[in-house]
């Protein structure tokens, strides 16, 4: 059975060159938090005094501004960063979905990208191989997956990243939202596979800005606050408290009409 306890934990980052004004900036541009004073070295607190109990079918999403502290909590419970302080135990298999190129070499072609991809999510040479034809398929990159990803554009890149992300077995699903790349036609035929996923996944903690996504893949919610959870609870209540307004209230007729049976909506959450 796959479970996450995380007790008062906290991620501290030190900055060792008070001096370096770009490695600063450089930290700062990846983690949440404040810059502790306390110290003779400065300390980035990233995450501070952290509670959180996940178990096995829970569909959690992490809201907040950028900086908010959504990526470096996923990495803590990744098993990427350890806390400073406190605890985290992490019970299950972790597929990490951070960035849809890492793991992808720009040299080598799309097909043996897909199996490099696979192995760095936790899967085998040999499931990967099974699925390749049908990755390939979904992709529509043609003959393009036999030239170096190098050639390949933006949207090509997500393309063949999603692919393989969304044919995976994951235990844990760990998904940092980055699929603003492909076109709408192309988005809209991954919405399908991206939600299977989910349901495949034994546990969803997926951080976003969009509420449409949010509601079609999550039913409770976590909002993040300068390295801190200020709120944890129902999807619809979450968002309402962290945008000020009724996140259904602006969602299109024909969005609502399509998360209408989703975790959130259907009775599965705390707001059906």
């Amino acid at each position: 059975m796959v479970s996450i306890e995380v007790r008062d934990a906290a991620v501290d980052f030190p900055i060792f060159d008070a001096k370096s004004r770009s490695l600063k900036k450089l930290v700062l541009g990846k983690v949440g938090g404040k810059i502790g004073t306390d110290s003779k070295v400065p300390i980035i607190e990233a995450l501070r005094d952290i509670t959180v109990s996940f178990k096995q079918g829970d569909r959690v999403g992490l809201v907040g501004h950028n900086g908010a502290g959504k990526s470096t909590l996923l990495r803590l419970l990744a098993g990427i960063y350890e806390p400073t302080r406190g605890s985290a135990r992490i019970e299950g298999k972790v597929a990490p979905v951070f960035d849809l190129g890492v793991g992808m070499d720009p040299e080598i072609s799309g097909y043996e990208n897909i199996i490099i991809r696979g192995l760095y999510l936790g899967m085998t040479r040999k499931q990967m191989e099974e699925r390749v034809d049908e990755i390939a398929e979904f992709t529509e990159l043609g003959d393009y997956l036999s030239m170096p990803l190098r050639t390949y554009s933006t949207g090509m890149r997500v393309r063949l990243a999603l692919g393989v992300v969304t044919s995976i077995d994951p235990e844990i699903l760990l998904l940092d939202e980055g699929i603003g790349a492909v076109d709408a036609a192309f988005l809209e035929k991954a919405r399908d596979r991206l939600t299977d996923l989910v349901k495949r996944s034994g546990m969803l903690i997926f951080a976003s800005h969009s509420d449409e996504f949010l509601f079609e893949l999550c039913n409770t919610a976590i909002w993040m606050d300068e390295g801190r959870i200020r709120m944890q609870g129902g999807l619809r209540e979450v968002l309402t408290a962290y945008k000020g307004r009724d996140p259904l209230e602006t969602l299109p007729p024909e969005v609502l009409d399509r998360i209408g049976e989703a975790p959130a909506l259907s009775g599965n959450g705390e707001h059906a």
